[in-house]
């Protein structure tokens, strides 16, 4: 008997594995990747998958158990919240504990005043007679107003040291320009070089002759007695150059070079070629050289350069304006060099209450301003650090804030030496606020006054330079050549004493964070701060060496104390 076989189970199941395979080929690799998954052929992905899991839940997990540290102190700016909390306080407190007339206590103890150097000591370097061929000395003096001031006092010290008859100094203009005879079509170049926006710049171009700062004349027959001076080099020489001084080659020096290498390296040149050319000059000639030389160095800087007569005079005019403002306080005053403009501001690269809107600003400056100098992918911007280590420019606010902390009223008349602040209107709301009697040049002279010095930065650093240099207190707030030559300049003429406010920012940074701190805890501060102020005005540095803080322009005594005798200098009624 035959069997028969019902093959049609077989033939549905066949059938039906077929079309579950032809769907599997239809949906592909993504199928298979999920059906493995359930049926436990990709276990190894799933372990990698928790694994990861674990990772990413136990990052915040980490950090909430180890939190990263917080900012140190004062690293974060919020001086303005502290402002807006305690002012109620500050408008209550307005009893001055600061008299003009007796706020300095410390005195100088002045030592027995040697003579000066008389006329015929003018060859004292060690260098035969005068030869009978006369050598010429020229220097670029490079920089701002105070930098280039200290190129011409190096180059009269230089030119005494080599021997040398010293051509006027020539203000250094190549590195932005390198035909400063085309200065009338200035605003042409403007067009082609975006990176000359900055005013300081604009001005560097401008500002190119030294009887335009200086009273040329003066300069000459100041130190005739020692260096000879001239205008220009003689025609036989000039002829050899084909009239022109950019022709002259130029000599290279290292910076703070001490005397023996200018005597080694550069005299021989001078003896052989009558003419030398040194560019740039700034801080070419080293703090310490011998007495008879620095001796010319200090002549230079306190009796020699003296600004032009319209500088003078509309310096003259704006200090008696101001002592009119100072009935009761003798006619003094405080000025204040405020340094929050706002390329100061961007170069700083320091944040302040402005948000993403200020980063973005200070960001384009930047790179208008500078290119590519920080846009580096290795620069790290560190603006607590700048902050917290004191590099941050104050701001308007806290310079109002610390000088009512130290106890000047509001009817303290101030002031206020700078360029324009950056967003004016609203960073200098709260110290108009504090000192009602707040000045600037521009309030103080008309516009017909200033018009000509309007266009020329260093025209108008003079004239900052002189009114800063007349007043009771002068407040630095940022340092630079400005303050340092300014506080060398007081000492000088107030027997030794820079009487100079020098906030220590990095303690005032960590009370102005504070916005718990009360205003009498504050005024502690302070009072402690200008105290420490009146104490470092009369201090000289024990050691003398080629740096800023050794130099004579910083610190005159004793090298340049004769000074005071002999020359009648050492009197602020005779600087006009």
């Amino acid at each position: 008997m035959a069997l028969k076989y019902n093959t049609e189970p077989f033939a549905g199941s066949c059938r039906r594995r077929l079309h579950l395979h032809c769907k599997h080929r239809n949906r592909g690799i993504f199928y298979f990747f999920i059906t493995g998954i359930f049926q436990g052929r990709y276990l190894l992905f799933l372990t990698i998958l928790y694994i990861m899991g674990l990772i990413s839940c136990a990052g915040p997990l980490l950090s909430f158990l180890h939190p990263p540290p917080p900012p140190p102190p004062g690293s974060i700016y919020r001086s303005h919240e502290l402002f807006i909390k305690v002012w109620p306080e500050i408008m209550a407190d307005n009893a001055s504990t600061v008299e003009l007339d007796s706020i300095w206590r410390y005195r100088r103890k002045v030592k027995e005043q040697r003579p000066c150097l008389n006329a015929t000591s003018r060859q004292q370097s060690g260098i035969s007679s005068p030869p009978v061929l006369q050598r010429y000395l020229v220097v670029d003096a490079n920089g701002g107003l105070n930098q280039q001031r200290s190129s011409i006092c190096n180059a009269v010290a230089l030119a005494g040291l080599l021997n040398a008859t010293l051509v006027i100094p020539r203000f250094d203009l190549h590195n932005v320009w390198k035909d400063p005879r085309q200065v009338p079509y200035y605003r042409e170049f403007l067009k082609f070089f975006s990176i000359l926006r900055h005013d300081s710049l604009i001005f560097m171009i401008r500002d190119n002759e030294f009887a335009d700062i200086y009273d040329e004349d003066h300069f000459i027959s100041s130190l005739k007695d020692y260096v000879l001076v001239v205008r220009d080099l003689p025609n036989e020489l000039m002829e050899s150059y084909n009239f022109s001084i950019n022709n002259i080659p130029t000599i290279r020096v290292q910076a703070w070079a001490s005397s023996r290498f200018y005597l080694d390296e550069i005299y021989p040149v001078l003896q052989e070629t009558r003419v030398i050319r040194i560019s740039p000059f700034a801080n070419r000639l080293a703090a310490s050289i011998p007495p008879h030389i620095q001796y010319l160095r200090c002549l230079a800087n306190y009796k020699a350069l003296r600004f032009s007569s319209n500088i003078m005079s509309l310096a003259k005019e704006i200090v008696n304006r101001m002592a009119s403002t100072s009935l009761n306080s003798s006619g003094k005053y405080v000025s204040v060099h405020l340094r929050f403009e706002e390329d100061m501001v961007a170069f700083s690269c320091c944040t302040y209450d402005g948000g993403e809107a200020e980063k973005s600003e200070m960001d384009a400056i930047r790179e208008k301003g500078w290119g590519k100098k920080f846009m580096s992918k290795n620069r790290i911007y560190e603006p607590g650090v700048n902050r917290v280590n004191g590099r941050c420019p104050m701001t308007p606010v806290e310079v109002g804030m610390m000088l009512r902390g130290m106890g000047f009223s509001n009817n303290t008349p101030i002031y206020l030496a700078s360029a324009k602040i950056y967003k004016e209107e609203k960073n200098l709301k709260p110290l108009q606020q504090m000192f009602p009697l707040l000045h600037t040049k521009e309030s103080l002279a008309t516009a017909d006054e200033l018009a000509p010095l309007q266009g020329f930065s260093s025209r108008l650093a003079a004239l900052d330079y002189m009114v800063c240099l007349l007043s009771e207190v002068f407040v630095t707030t940022q340092g630079g050549n400005f303050p340092h030559f300014l506080m060398g300049h007081r000492r000088f003429l107030y027997n030794g004493h820079a009487k100079t406010i020098m906030p220590d920012k990095s303690k005032l940074v960590v009370l102005l964070q504070n916005t718990s701190l009360s205003w009498d805890s504050f005024k502690d501060h302070m009072d402690s701060m200008l105290a420490e102020s009146d104490r470092k005005s009369i201090m000289v540095p024990r050691v003398k060496k080629s740096t800023r803080k050794g130099s004579i322009f910083l610190n005159p005594l004793p090298e340049c104390r004769c000074l005071w005798g002999s020359h009648n200098l050492s009197t602020p009624s005779n600087l006009f």
